[in-house]
């Protein structure tokens, strides 16, 4: 029988994380002494613990980290496998770890690697959408010492990194430094220890205030486009009820009616971005843009403005506070 833990029931417990909300942002700690391994356990209650996250309408970001300054995550906890626990049990709702299969979350998630991530730690942060580390982090996908397959990391790391460099990661078991991460696109920033949750949350606090809707939408047509060519993606862009729900937006045609009399937006619902451009709706650079754009705040009531060229880069779009 699954082992199923409600969050009502996690602060009455001695829990392997700790949960705290702070507004519309949610912290997932992982606290299994001494290297944060994670068993079926905590892998579930971190899965239990982000789908409530991803269905609650209030929490918009959530930040992810170990507790401690040596270990995010040593991943599965070689003493539960020991002791009889298998790489095919049910690890609940979001698979190992509660991120790397947890459908439909199109939310944003940080993680803040506070120190080694190796195995299925790695493959908890790769789930992540952007990655904070300290400058002393290493990681490494040692399944090929212990025997098993390191499955989300055989999955995903080739999509977020060359090829080679992948394959050869996985098959060599070796260490990767921050500085080597970094170069590969693999981590966001490289961040001094003190000041690592603060930058997390800084980060959270840009995303939490931002247009959360469209948030939603880039990552359900990441996710679902992610093995598509680029014609059939647009077929499968205009589908989606994330992006139907932005067309359908009635701030929207707030935001181009504001535009076109030069004055300020009134905002009536959140979360909401103005976007008035001539060509096709959605090219892929307006991907990329909105992405990097998470500088719109509803409650500074900052317009942007995309010119309305053929061919969109984040250097034609003008902001003004």
């Amino acid at each position: 029988m699954p082992l199923y833990i409600t969050l009502k029931k996690l602060d009455k417990m001695n829990s392997p994380i700790k949960i705290n909300k702070n507004g519309s942002i949610l912290e997932v700690t992982i606290d299994r002494p001494k290297a944060n391994a994670i068993d079926q356990k905590t892998s579930i209650i971190l899965g239990e613990t982000f789908a409530n996250f991803r269905d609650d309408p209030e929490l918009k970001v959530a930040i992810i980290t170990g507790e401690g300054e040596k270990f995010f995550s040593a991943g599965w906890d070689l003493k539960a496998v020991s002791e009889g626990e298998q790489a095919d049990a049910d690890y609940g709702v979001g698979g190992f770890g509660g991120l790397q299969e947890l459908p439909n979350l199109n939310k944003p998630i940080i993680a803040a690697v506070n120190g080694i991530a190796c195995g299925g730690g790695f493959e908890i942060m790769i789930s992540a959408d952007i990655i904070l580390a300290v400058d002393y982090a290493t990681f490494a996908l040692p399944e090929i010492n212990v025997g098993v397959i390191a499955d989300a990391a055989t999955i995903k790391l080739r999509r977020r990194i060359p090829y080679h460099i992948a394959v050869e990661f996985l098959m060599t078991g070796r260490w990767m430094d921050t500085k080597e991460a970094k170069h590969w696109g693999l981590i966001n920033e490289i961040v001094e220890s003190k000041n690592l949750l603060n930058r997390a949350r800084e980060i959270a606090n840009q995303i939490a205030n931002g247009p959360n809707l469209i948030y939603s939408s880039i990552k359900e047509v990441l996710r679902e486009t992610e093995n598509e060519k680029e014609l059939p993606s647009f077929k499968i862009l205009r589908s989606l009820d994330t992006v139907k729900k932005v067309y359908e937006s009635e701030d929207l045609q707030e935001g181009a009616s504001a535009f076109v009399k030069k004055t300020d937006p009134i905002i009536t619902t959140n979360p909401v971005i103005f976007v008035v451009f001539n060509s096709k709706p959605y090219p892929k650079s307006i991907i990329k843009c909105l992405i990097s754009l998470s500088i719109w705040k509803l409650k500074d009531q900052i317009k942007a403005k995309i010119i309305n060229f053929p061919k969109i880069d984040c250097k034609n779009i003008l902001v003004n506070s």
